[in-house]
Protein backbone atom coordinates (compact mmCIF):
# COMPACT_ATOMS: atom_id res chain seq x y z
CA UNK A 1 0.00 0.00 0.00
CA UNK A 2 2.79 2.43 0.91
CA UNK A 3 4.75 1.63 -2.25
CA UNK A 4 2.06 3.01 -4.56
CA UNK A 5 3.11 6.60 -3.77
CA UNK A 6 6.84 6.07 -4.14
CA UNK A 7 8.51 4.82 -7.28
CA UNK A 8 11.23 3.02 -5.29
CA UNK A 9 10.88 1.95 -1.68
CA UNK A 10 14.46 1.76 -0.44
CA UNK A 11 15.31 3.42 2.87
CA UNK A 12 15.31 7.21 2.94
CA UNK A 13 14.37 7.52 -0.72
CA UNK A 14 10.76 6.62 0.09
CA UNK A 15 9.89 10.18 1.07
CA UNK A 16 11.83 11.78 -1.76
CA UNK A 17 10.20 9.62 -4.45
CA UNK A 18 6.58 10.20 -3.50
CA UNK A 19 4.32 11.24 -6.35
CA UNK A 20 2.73 14.24 -4.59
CA UNK A 21 0.28 14.92 -7.40
CA UNK A 22 -1.16 11.44 -6.97
CA UNK A 23 -1.34 11.87 -3.19
CA UNK A 24 -3.12 15.24 -3.44
CA UNK A 25 -5.50 13.88 -6.09
CA UNK A 26 -6.53 10.95 -3.90
CA UNK A 27 -7.19 13.19 -0.89
CA UNK A 28 -9.06 15.73 -3.02
CA UNK A 29 -11.30 13.01 -4.51
CA UNK A 30 -12.22 11.75 -1.04
CA UNK A 31 -12.95 15.32 0.06
CA UNK A 32 -15.16 15.85 -2.98
CA UNK A 33 -17.06 12.66 -2.16
CA UNK A 34 -17.59 13.96 1.39
CA UNK A 35 -19.05 17.22 0.06
CA UNK A 36 -21.37 15.40 -2.37
CA UNK A 37 -22.62 13.10 0.37
CA UNK A 38 -23.24 16.10 2.64
CA UNK A 39 -25.20 17.88 -0.10
CA UNK A 40 -27.35 14.77 -0.58
CA UNK A 41 -27.80 14.62 3.22
CA UNK A 42 -26.26 11.14 3.37
CA UNK A 43 -24.75 11.60 6.81
CA UNK A 44 -23.72 7.97 7.35
CA UNK A 45 -21.79 8.09 4.10
CA UNK A 46 -20.15 11.36 5.21
CA UNK A 47 -19.02 9.71 8.41
CA UNK A 48 -17.69 6.63 6.66
CA UNK A 49 -15.85 8.72 4.06
CA UNK A 50 -14.28 10.81 6.82
CA UNK A 51 -13.20 7.57 8.48
CA UNK A 52 -11.64 6.38 5.22
CA UNK A 53 -9.90 9.72 4.67
CA UNK A 54 -8.38 9.93 8.15
CA UNK A 55 -7.00 6.41 7.81
CA UNK A 56 -5.74 6.66 4.23
CA UNK A 57 -1.99 6.66 3.80
CA UNK A 58 -2.22 9.47 1.25
CA UNK A 59 -3.83 11.78 3.82
CA UNK A 60 -1.23 10.81 6.41
CA UNK A 61 1.56 11.63 3.96
CA UNK A 62 0.00 15.00 3.19
CA UNK A 63 -0.49 15.77 6.90
CA UNK A 64 3.16 15.06 7.64
CA UNK A 65 4.19 17.17 4.65
CA UNK A 66 2.11 20.12 5.89
CA UNK A 67 3.55 19.88 9.39
CA UNK A 68 7.17 19.55 8.28
CA UNK A 69 7.13 22.27 5.63
CA UNK A 70 5.45 25.11 7.49
CA UNK A 71 6.80 27.96 9.60
CA UNK A 72 6.88 25.90 12.83
CA UNK A 73 8.82 22.98 11.41
CA UNK A 74 11.83 23.67 13.66
CA UNK A 75 9.75 23.91 16.85
CA UNK A 76 9.47 20.74 18.90
CA UNK A 77 6.97 19.94 21.60
CA UNK A 78 7.54 18.32 24.98
CA UNK A 79 8.99 15.20 23.31
CA UNK A 80 11.79 17.24 21.62
CA UNK A 81 11.29 15.39 18.33
CA UNK A 82 11.59 17.03 14.94
CA UNK A 83 10.84 15.29 11.68
CA UNK A 84 13.64 16.90 9.71
CA UNK A 85 14.99 13.95 7.70
CA UNK A 86 13.22 12.16 4.88
CA UNK A 87 13.39 8.87 6.77
CA UNK A 88 11.84 10.44 9.88
CA UNK A 89 9.00 11.88 7.80
CA UNK A 90 8.29 8.50 6.18
CA UNK A 91 8.32 6.73 9.55
CA UNK A 92 6.06 9.42 11.00
CA UNK A 93 3.50 8.94 8.22
CA UNK A 94 3.54 5.18 8.82
CA UNK A 95 3.11 5.65 12.57
CA UNK A 96 0.06 7.96 12.47
CA UNK A 97 -2.47 5.50 13.88
CA UNK A 98 -5.50 6.40 15.95
CA UNK A 99 -5.21 3.17 17.91
CA UNK A 100 -3.95 3.94 21.43
CA UNK A 101 -3.31 7.59 20.52
CA UNK A 102 -3.40 10.10 23.31
CA UNK A 103 -2.47 13.74 22.83
CA UNK A 104 0.72 14.85 24.55
CA UNK A 105 0.82 17.83 26.89
CA UNK A 106 1.68 21.20 25.40
CA UNK A 107 5.13 22.71 25.78
CA UNK A 108 4.68 26.08 27.50
CA UNK A 109 6.78 29.00 26.29
CA UNK A 110 6.57 32.63 27.39
CA UNK A 111 6.46 35.15 24.55
CA UNK A 112 6.63 38.95 24.92
CA UNK A 113 3.61 41.14 24.29
CA UNK A 114 3.58 44.69 22.90
CA UNK A 115 2.94 46.22 26.34
CA UNK A 116 6.10 44.65 27.83
CA UNK A 117 4.38 41.76 29.60
CA UNK A 118 4.58 38.11 28.55
CA UNK A 119 1.98 35.51 27.75
CA UNK A 120 2.09 31.73 27.63
CA UNK A 121 2.11 29.91 24.31
CA UNK A 122 1.36 26.19 24.11
CA UNK A 123 3.32 24.23 21.50
CA UNK A 124 2.03 20.76 20.51
CA UNK A 125 4.28 17.90 19.45
CA UNK A 126 4.88 17.12 15.78
CA UNK A 127 2.62 14.06 16.06
CA UNK A 128 -0.21 16.11 17.55
CA UNK A 129 0.13 18.70 14.78
CA UNK A 130 0.05 15.94 12.16
CA UNK A 131 -3.16 14.53 13.67
CA UNK A 132 -4.68 18.02 13.68
CA UNK A 133 -3.81 18.43 10.00
CA UNK A 134 -5.22 14.98 9.24
CA UNK A 135 -8.55 15.68 10.90
CA UNK A 136 -8.70 19.13 9.33
CA UNK A 137 -8.62 17.42 5.92
CA UNK A 138 -11.74 15.48 6.90
CA UNK A 139 -13.62 18.39 8.50
CA UNK A 140 -12.76 21.24 6.17
CA UNK A 141 -14.89 20.06 3.21
CA UNK A 142 -17.96 20.03 5.46
CA UNK A 143 -17.23 23.50 6.77
CA UNK A 144 -16.81 24.82 3.24
CA UNK A 145 -19.97 23.09 1.98
CA UNK A 146 -22.23 24.21 4.84
CA UNK A 147 -20.83 27.75 5.19
CA UNK A 148 -22.32 28.98 1.92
Amino acid sequence: MNAEYASETTGEQNWNNINWNKVRREVRLLQQRIVKAEQKKQYRKVKSLQFILTRSFAAKLLAVKKVTENKGKRTSGVDHQLWSTANAKWDAAKSLNMKNYKASPLKSVSIPKANGKTRQLGIPTMQDRAFQALFLMALEPLAEATAD
